[in-house]
């Protein structure tokens, strides 16, 4: 039992030093990828692409279950993006509300023939739409048999794309009008890097190119907030507000840590582990020959960065993945316990299922930053966590009961942990005030801030239960669909999915 013991508390000692610099490094590295990103588009002129004849095309994918109640507005606010060629591809997934039949009525929608190639597998596709009013002629809304999962409707969104890059979203999320320009611009930079001299402007778009040795861009992401308690004009965001209700609330300050803080440290690093579900930008040739999306997946988008980058791999093909620390989208967080229960189980899940399929990846030199940091790091630090931090706290009741605790050494531990986890907390929302004031006011961002305090009292413990909730559904093979849940809406109630 003291040699039990004695292991325990050192691998304990070694994992919590190892998390701690882990964080420390990736604000570091954050801090440094935002003053990057200012100092190389600062004096980006966008609408120099966007009269660009040169734009690549990008297919916005959006699929779509049960959304009648928002399904209009939202589709016409991704028909208004500043782009000079997109298309939206709406993925009607065998909805069982009025979610098409009002597509077809308010867009004058007529099915067509269309060169529909199934390049990936996805469910039976039943028709496709396009409109007779030349208004819509950007609009494809594809009718297919229900694939119970995000994944298979992308699938299929992916296989009637035009163009060579497309723009997975979630329908009821709120993206920005300048989001395809500022996202497509790390591809457009290695592009142009194959044909231009190093600092030399470029004529169609005016950048100025930094050679990377011909390193392919297959993804992009950028920062997504919760759009709850926002100030919202017909699909676009007038005033950015913190979420007035609790949960929301704790669920902005977790993104905004996760996306300034960790996406862009790792992006720094080249081992960006994920790309957001609700908002990415893909290289689709690279996507179509990695298998596209893992239909039976709950965890899409780490699985499909997972797969395109193991196919650059295996192929010897140098690649990189750009996250950009601008904020995007914006999406509804789970107002109530029940939504944001049945979200977090599912991430647990997924995680679990990503960890599972892609183990002999995990520690496998051949696949680099991918075997060796990234799939790693996912391993210990996102899917050990919550089963290390439960242990824990089961043997710290042992310690108690047993009288081996010594308390003097324990209080300061526990502080020291506390007051840490406060800073890493403190300096992601100090990068993004700093250096994008997307706050009005200081007092929103400090009352923001103080939800750091009592995060490890309330609501660092649900994502614990929650995560280790979806690791037993994943043991016992639970099924899970994308199914109904309510929220309540952008000014209204309505279905979405979580």
């Amino acid at each position: 039992m003291e040699l039990f013991k004695n292991f325990y508390e050192g691998f304990i000692f070694v994992y919590g030093c190892t998390m701690l610099f882990m964080y420390a490094m990736l604000a570091m590295l954050s801090l440094r990828g935002i003053m990057r990103y200012q100092r190389k588009n600062s004096y980006v002129d966008y609408t120099k692409m966007l009269h660009s004849p040169l734009a690549p095309g990008i297919s916005i994918i959006a699929p779509a279950f049960n959304e009648g109640v928002t399904i209009i507005s939202n589709v016409r606010s991704l028909l208004t993006l500043n782009y000079p060629k997109f298309e939206v591809i709406i993925i009607n997934d065998g909805s069982t509300d009025d979610t098409l039949e009002k597509l077809i009525n308010e867009f004058s929608l007529q099915e067509v023939d269309f060169a529909y190639n199934e390049r990936i597998k996805s469910q039976p596709v039943k028709r496709i739409f396009k409109s007779v009013n030349t208004a819509y002629d950007k609009l494809v809304v594809i009718d297919k048999v229900n694939g119970k999962s995000k994944a298979d409707a992308s699938n299929a969104g992916i296989n009637a794309a035009t163009y060579d890059y497309f723009l997975c979203t979630d329908v009821d999320s709120i993206i920005e009008k300048d989001t395809l320009l500022r996202m497509i611009k790390p591809f457009m930079d290695e592009e142009h890097n194959k044909i231009r001299e190093v600092g030399e402007p470029c004529p169609e778009c005016g950048y100025v190119h930094v050679v990377e040795d011909n390193v392919r861009v297959i993804a992009s992401g950028a920062t997504l907030r919760l759009a709850n308690s926002c100030d919202i004009d017909e699909g676009v965001i007038t005033r950015v507000r913190p979420p007035r209700q609790l949960l929301p609330r704790f669920q902005e300050m977790e993104y905004i840590r996760a996306y300034v803080l960790g996406k862009m440290g790792w992006s720094i690093i080249n081992a960006v582990p994920n790309v957001s579900g609700g908002l990415g930008l893909f290289d689709k040739e690279i996507a179509i020959k990695a298998g596209g999306y893992d239909s039976k997946s709950f965890a899409e988008d780490m699985d499909i960065v997972t797969r395109m980058c193991s196919y650059m791999l295996d192929n010897k093909l140098k690649y990189a993945i750009r996250y950009i620390p601008t904020s995007q989208c914006w999406t509804e967080g789970p107002p109530n316990m029940k939504v944001f229960s049945r979200q977090r189980t599912r991430w647990g899940r997924g995680l679990a299922e990503i960890i599972t399929m892609h183990r002999k990846l995990i520690f496998n030199p051949r696949y680099k930053k991918l075997g060796l940091i990234v799939l790693p790091y996912s391993l210990f630090f996102e899917f050990l966590a919550p089963i290390i931090e439960f242990t824990g706290i089961l043997y710290y009741i042992y310690l108690i009961i047993t009288a081996q605790i010594n308390w003097h050494y324990a209080f300061i531990l526990l502080v020291f942990v506390y007051l840490y986890a406060i800073m890493i907390t403190t300096l992601a929302l100090w990068w993004d005030q700093m250096t994008y004031r997307y706050y009005k006011t200081w007092r929103e961002v400090i009352g923001l801030g103080l939800m750091a305090f009592i995060e490890p009292f309330i609501y660092h413990p649900l994502i614990v239960f929650f995560a280790l909730r979806g690791y037993y559904f994943f043991i016992i093979g639970k099924k899970h669909s994308w199914g109904n849940m309510q929220r309540q809406g952008f000014g209204q109630k309505k279905t979405v999915t979580a």
